[in-house]
């Protein structure tokens, strides 16, 4: 077969398929769809090309590579520029004997020909002169002799090496696996470390001048579990049964449990954002500094706010912009804090807000456990940079994956699902480390999809993608029923044994401040924490009601009079807006008031015994007060009791709106894979149409000649060939059959799928009557 014969060889073999199995093609191999290939021979050709091939090899296992490797080797010109000699299936079989099964590699090579990427003839097994590209590295290490090793064989060969053979080596490993040198050709001396190496089978010859590392060798020196080569088989997971420290039970509760966590403390980090905006990176996103500074603020690590973040910003609680209100002491530049949809948000049922940062951890481009390690460049690392990387999910699906082949409550150990993930995807051995495996776990496990090592039942459903409203409800029910009530306690805290219902929560949070936090949090309540409740607006009498109305233990003495001593001495002093005045009933106490320190700072000044003012914002004047011992309260004219916290900052230009973050990104669907599939199918009928010329009148020019011919062929039902211009200048051809022909239009069904097309007359340049 010749270069020339390949893409129509595979051509032919993608003609003889039905639209069903050109459609599974096309899922299989996305960008062979885009843009519509105009017939199955430019899809064949496309199939062929060296960068489709390259994409359609990330996502090959080891077996299929070790088949295209026998394949490559068994054709005529090995691994060159062209493969031209077709293989038996028997002598794939042979070749890998003892290292797969006969059923497996039948099963590999089918998947291979479903993808174009082997096709079957007569003459036996075909591939392309590029199918090289479709392998994990530049030479071939799977169909060798030296590939039956064993680890402990390779290690026996790595002992013996001497410093200078170790030095090229370690060169290998830690930069580019393929090098270049003067000592691979044949005439190198036997002694030098290039050869010693090639001797030894530890790196392999790509060209006279190049050498590659053997990947099992190189997986070693990394310390890494090694790519097993030797056995073809895929690595076989734990399969033991869930014991009941993991059984399903357990593990969804532990799941809950987690969930219920993040959720608390996704809310404290958009109210530290509320509060102090987070400046925005030159170079895009939040730096390290900012992050601790939240770390800080909310009593979370500062990789754990990370990873917050990343989630707040993926599902869009949390964008870059500018504030509104401006914060105290704005520069005028753009700041990372929370938009408008936040506050909805936290309104949002539990299991509605989970489903959310969790399908938004599954989608997200980014890996937010390399937040605080340094890039290549040797810069920090910080959150929501600008640029993404989408093999973060696909390596992060894959993890999970191997979790759910492991089967339910199951806990492989990270070296299992590091080298099950080799087998699985040879091509991303240098990113599916052992850290990189487990802190993918790690991050499962804080968002509730991972527990005890093991998938959990909520995992494996978010995994499968379902609608919404079926994710809700499943974890609606694995989360613990909220409580209304708490415990309050003679130390003046109180223990909440579970989630507090919105309302609860909020009141509580107002008037207590979080001690410890779990499955039972514990809040405690200080003159502080209740000066602030009294600043919102609530009464003394409305606290001791919270506490009798929500404690299932009688509410101790010692709780009550703290309440009602702050609640007595809180608001003698009324400070109002004028700019600031400071009035109360007792002029004792506007005498201390005046011989404070915080007098002379505010330029307080009386206007009568009870009277003060200043010229300070009221703002101002409350903390300095505070600040001498004091107790105010701020009033408005009426004299009413105004709540003065600071209104929490949000970004009002946000770019998307809210919503669940896929896990592929944008992918046709199957609908529009079927019309790609129609066209082809069209453009070839219409190709062997145009092969009968002669047979029919043509006509060329768009004028009165044309539209005889439409007209005609509408009224006789004969089919028409027409070549076509569009608005873009991009040419087809159709075979139709006309319907309508109006106003310079021809309204027409496309033959043979019947679908509706429209054609303007004057963009029509060549139209052949069929008979």
């Amino acid at each position: 077969m010749s270069a020339n014969d390949q893409p129509s060889g595979l051509a032919r073999a993608l003609a003889q398929r039905s639209d069903e199995e050109l459609v599974a093609l096309l899922v299989a191999r996305p960008d062979l769809a885009s843009p519509p290939p105009g017939g199955v021979n430019v899809l064949g050709q496309r199939a062929l090309s060296s960068g489709s091939i390259n994409r359609a090899g990330e996502e090959l296992d080891l077996l299929h590579v070790a088949i295209l490797e026998v394949l490559l080797g068994q054709s005529a010109g090995s691994h060159g520029k062209q493969a031209r000699r077709a293989v038996s299936e028997a002598t794939i079989r042979s070749a890998l004997k003892g290292r797969a099964t006969a059923t497996q590699i039948n099963a590999h090579l089918a998947t291979l020909v479903d993808r174009a990427l082997v096709w079957r003839d007569e003459a036996g097994l075909h591939i392309a002169g590029h199918t090289a590209a479709a392998l994990p590295w530049r030479t071939r290490h799977v169909a060798t002799d030296v590939a039956t090793r064993t680890p402990e064989q390779w290690r026996e060969r790595l002992d013996g090496l001497d410093d200078p053979a170790r030095d090229v080596l370690t060169k290998l490993v830690t930069g580019p696996s393929v090098g270049t040198t003067n000592d691979a050709g044949p005439g190198a001396d036997p002694t030098r470390p290039v050869p010693t190496l090639l001797a030894a089978g530890l790196i392999s010859l790509v060209d006279p001048q190049t050498v590659e590392i053997e990947p099992t060798v190189a997986q070693m020196l990394r310390a890494e579990p090694p790519l097993r080569v030797d056995n073809l088989r895929p690595p076989a997971l734990p399969d033991s049964a869930p014991t009941s420290a993991t059984g399903r039970t357990d593990l969804t509760a532990t799941a809950a449990g987690a969930a219920v966590e993040l959720l608390r403390e996704a809310d404290d980090v958009l109210t530290s954002l509320g509060r102090l905006p987070a400046p925005e990176l030159s170079s895009g996103g939040i730096g390290i500094r900012e992050l601790r500074r939240i770390a800080k603020d909310t009593g979370l690590g500062a990789q754990r706010v990370g990873l917050i973040i990343e989630l707040l910003g993926a599902h869009h609680l949390l964008d870059v912009g500018f504030p509104d209100p401006e914060p105290v002491r704005y520069d005028g530049e753009r700041v990372w804090a929370p938009t408008i949809a936040a506050d909805s948000w936290t309104h949002h049922s539990p299991a509605r807000r989970w489903a959310g940062l969790a399908t938004a951890w599954l989608g997200l481009d980014r890996r937010p456990w390399l937040i605080g390690e340094r890039d290549v460049d040797g810069a920090v690392i910080g959150a929501r940079g600008r640029v993404g990387d989408l093999t973060a999910r696909r390596e992060r699906r894959l993890v999970l994956d191997v979790l759910d082949v492991a089967g339910a409550g199951v806990a492989p150990t990270v070296d299992d699902l590091v080298s099950h993930l080799l087998w699985l995807r040879p091509r991303m051995r240098r990113r599916l480390t052992r850290h990189a495996v487990a802190q993918t776990l790690r991050e499962a496990t804080e968002v509730g999809l991972v527990a005890h090592g093991a998938l959990t039942e909520i995992g494996r459903l978010v995994l499968s993608g379902p609608a919404d409203e079926e994710l809700v409800a499943a974890m609606d029910a694995a989360l613990p029923e909220p409580v209304d009530h708490f415990l309050a306690q003679a130390d003046l805290t109180l223990m909440v044994p579970g989630t507090m219902t919105p309302e609860l929560a909020a009141e509580v949070a107002l008037v207590a401040d979080l001690e410890s936090a779990g499955a039972a949090s514990v809040y405690r309540v200080t003159e502080h924490s209740v000066r602030r409740a009294l600043d919102a607006g609530r009464t003394g009498a409305e606290l001791v009601a919270l506490f009798t109305n929500h404690s299932r233990t009688p509410v101790p003495q010692s709780l009550t009079y703290l309440v009602e001593d702050v609640a007595r001495r809180h608001g003698t002093l009324r400070v109002g807006v004028a700019t600031a005045f400071v009035r109360c009933d007792d002029p004792a106490v506007m005498a201390a008031v005046l011989r404070s320190s915080e007098a002379d700072a505010l330029a307080l000044r009386p206007l009568a015994p009870t009277v003060l003012v200043s010229p300070a914002p009221l703002r101002d004047v409350l903390d300095g007060l505070r600040a001498a011992g004091f107790a105010p309260a701020a009033e408005d004219s009426s004299g009413a009791l105004v709540d003065v916290r600071e209104a929490a900052v949000r970004i009002t230009g946000q770019r998307r709106p809210p919503g669940r973050t896929g896990a592929a990104g944008t992918v046709a669907s199957a609908d529009q894979l079927e019309s790609v599939v129609a066209r082809m199918r069209a453009a070839d009928a219409a190709a062997q149409q145009a092969s009968t010329t002669g047979k029919g009148v043509r006509a060329s020019g768009g004028g009165e000649s044309v539209t005889a011919l439409i007209s005609l062929a509408m009224r006789t039902g004969r089919r028409l060939r027409v070549d076509y211009v569009d608005s873009h200048g991009k040419a087809s051809r159709h075979v139709v059959k006309v319907q309508l022909l109006r106003a310079g239009r021809v309204i027409a069904a496309e033959a043979p799928s019947g679908d509706e097309v429209q054609l303007s007359v004057h963009r029509i340049t060549t139209v052949e009557l069929l008979d």
